[in-house]
């Protein structure tokens, strides 16, 4: 949906993964990072590509968002309230321009049957959903279009 957004608004975006992304930094005027979190943080390449390039990214207009199932609840619902968001700030030198972020989907079946059973324990510390057939969708996706909106007017 993100995609789709961004796209309308401006069809000169290429999307990568982190593990693809080899161009210059510098050759964008704008560079959106996404990261979920797997067992308590964000993935390391992301950590270490910012850590990285921060030189790059302070010279041009960034944006980053967090996708993790403790923004499900509202007052963990915010780049200031949401502990993921926070602590991932904590540990890197590098200030996007804007940041959000995101609940995401919660699919018990699409999972590892070790991810699933760690996830279902995360869930039922946190009061969340533990049965492994539920599919629920958490992303407010009004909020999505708003963020999209937001990098076009960077």
């Amino acid at each position: 949906m993100l995609q789709d957004i961004l796209l309308q608004s401006n069809p000169n975006i290429a999307l990568f993964s982190i593990d693809d992304f080899n161009m210059a930094i510098t050759n964008y005027d704008k560079l959106i990072i996404g990261a979920s979190i797997r067992y308590g943080v964000h993935n390391k390449k992301v950590i270490d590509f910012i850590n990285t390039h921060k030189k790059e990214l302070d010279s041009i207009k960034t944006a980053f968002f967090s996708v993790n199932l403790v923004a499900r609840k509202p007052e963990k619902s915010t780049p200031g309230t949401n502990p993921y968001v926070i602590k991932f700030f904590k540990s890197i030198d590098w200030t996007p321009t804007i940041v959000e972020v995101f609940a995401g989907k919660l699919d018990y079946k699409k999972y590892p049957y070790f991810d699933r059973i760690m996830i279902q324990f995360i869930m039922w510390m946190t009061k969340g959903p533990t049965n492994t057939n539920a599919e629920i969708e958490y992303t407010n996706w009004e909020k999505v279009k708003e963020f999209g909106l937001q990098l076009g007017n960077m």
